[in-house]
């Protein structure tokens, strides 16, 4: 499906955002470990829907029935899904996914698991999916990876760490990447009793038998957690507010000011752009984004190491408002759902912008006019598709595969038509 998003003006509007995706994901592998948690405010996103079919698939068949998973485009699934199968004692599971799934790499976590004592093998190309897992009890408890690596294979380790009879000492080697992730998942396991630790480059996280509940407590008991709002589906209303007249405010909810999502870091760099973030205090946890002032900079510079998801956005929101950006930290970049640093340059190109892009990083010249009714591909990437949405408040665009922002904000396109972007299929 093909949608032409015509010229429009952005009008002051109300909107729920779904969980977290990232949250979501990391207490839905944590509940298969412990169920005694409830999980409030989930995700609607393709990516858990894969995560929590593939998990009910392990509750619904015998341990001896071997398991076909298809995780599809959903990377966050491969990687975790990795390591809990690994930790099934007596489960065997084939771990596959799409045709874009089978180039993503995906060595340097099952290597990691092998340190472990974990039984995976690789059944077509050698570091790469599909997988064959063979659950067993990991008795090991060091390990050491590169620290410069994808945050999902570090947390993927340590959400079945509590799990493991003697925990987890796992040593990052280098300068780490998205610090934020990794807290995340630390956050998550503390809030739930786990003991962990994060000193200098060396995690450890504890033995757990049960979560979040007092050991004499009775077995039935719940413990609920309630998941935030996600701020990456934030930073596409951060950038249409950006992109509008002065005056202009979205109300969001649920978000929280002592976030644990890297991407929270919106509210600071969307100051540049004339836009000012309040949070309201007033029990419903909801921020009103507001264009306070027009941008007053020629050019821009980011460090996003910690949270490379937001680059799409910001790089489109500079386009849109003919300024220069130079960003940085964006090696992960090159092995998600495409390689978003050469797609971004291809699709900005057609857009009439000058761009270029190395292998971490991503360099955009001002410019001072947009190609109309541009077609932008989203080669099977959400974040493609709703980053170049805000370009509507500039000129008539279409957008390709528009469905693909399912993965992550199934709603997207109905919130968009809300805010009064006019949208009809091409």
């Amino acid at each position: 499906m093909n949608l032409k998003l015509e010229k429009s003006t952005l009008r002051s509007t109300v909107l729920a955002i779904t969980g977290s995706k990232s949250e979501t994901n990391r207490l839905i592998l944590l509940k298969a470990l412990y169920p005694e948690i409830e999980i409030l405010n989930c995700s609607n996103s393709d990516d858990s829907e894969v995560m929590l079919k593939a998990l009910d698939l392990v509750t619904s068949n015998d341990i001896y029935v071997p398991l076909h998973v298809d995780i599809h485009h959903a990377g966050t699934a491969m990687r975790f899904l990795t390591a809990f199968f690994a930790i099934q004692e007596g489960r065997e599971v084939v771990l596959t996914g799409s045709s874009r799934m089978k180039e993503r790499p995906i060595k340097i976590l099952v290597e990691a698991l092998k340190q472990l004592g974990a039984e995976i093998e690789y059944l077509e190309q050698e570091g790469f999916p599909p997988l064959k897992i063979k659950g067993k009890s990991l008795i090991q408890d060091k390990i050491s990876l590169p620290a410069n690596v994808s945050s999902q294979y570090i947390s993927a380790l340590l959400l079945i760490a509590p799990k493991l009879k003697n925990g987890l000492a796992l040593n990052l080697e280098g300068e780490i990447t998205s610090v934020p992730y990794i807290k995340m998942t630390l956050a998550l396991l503390n809030e739930l009793g786990v003991k962990t630790s994060f000193v200098g480059n060396t995690i450890t996280v504890g033995h757990a038998e049960r979560v979040g509940l007092h050991q004499f407590a009775p077995l039935e008991s719940v413990f609920q957690l309630t998941v935030e709002s996600d701020w990456s589906s934030a930073s596409y209303w951060y950038s249409l507010v950006a992109l509008s007249e002065v005056g202009t405010t979205i109300t969001l909810s649920s978000y929280k000011k002592n976030s644990l999502q890297g991407d929270v870091v919106l509210a600071n760099i969307y100051q540049d752009f004339g836009v000012e973030t309040f949070f309201n205090n007033d029990n419903t946890n909801t921020i009103t984004i507001s264009k306070v002032k027009n941008c007053q900079l020629s050019t821009v510079n980011y460090q996003l190491r910690n949270s490379p998801d937001i680059a799409q956005t910001i790089a489109v929101t500079c386009f849109g408002l003919g300024i220069a950006c130079d960003l940085f930290g964006l090696h992960t970049l090159k092995i998600k759902e495409t390689d978003r640093l050469e797609a971004l340059k291809i699709e900005l190109t057609k857009l009439g912008a000058k761009i270029a892009v190395t292998e971490d990083s991503l360099h955009l010249e001002s410019s001072n006019s947009i190609n109309e009714n541009v077609s932008i591909k989203t080669y099977q990437d959400h974040r493609m598709a709703m980053a170049f949405a805000p370009l509507a408040l500039k000129v008539p665009i279409v957008i390709q595969d528009a469905e693909v922002v399912s993965k992550s904000y199934p709603m997207f396109w109905e919130d968009l038509q809300k805010t009064g972007i006019k949208i009809i299929e091409n």
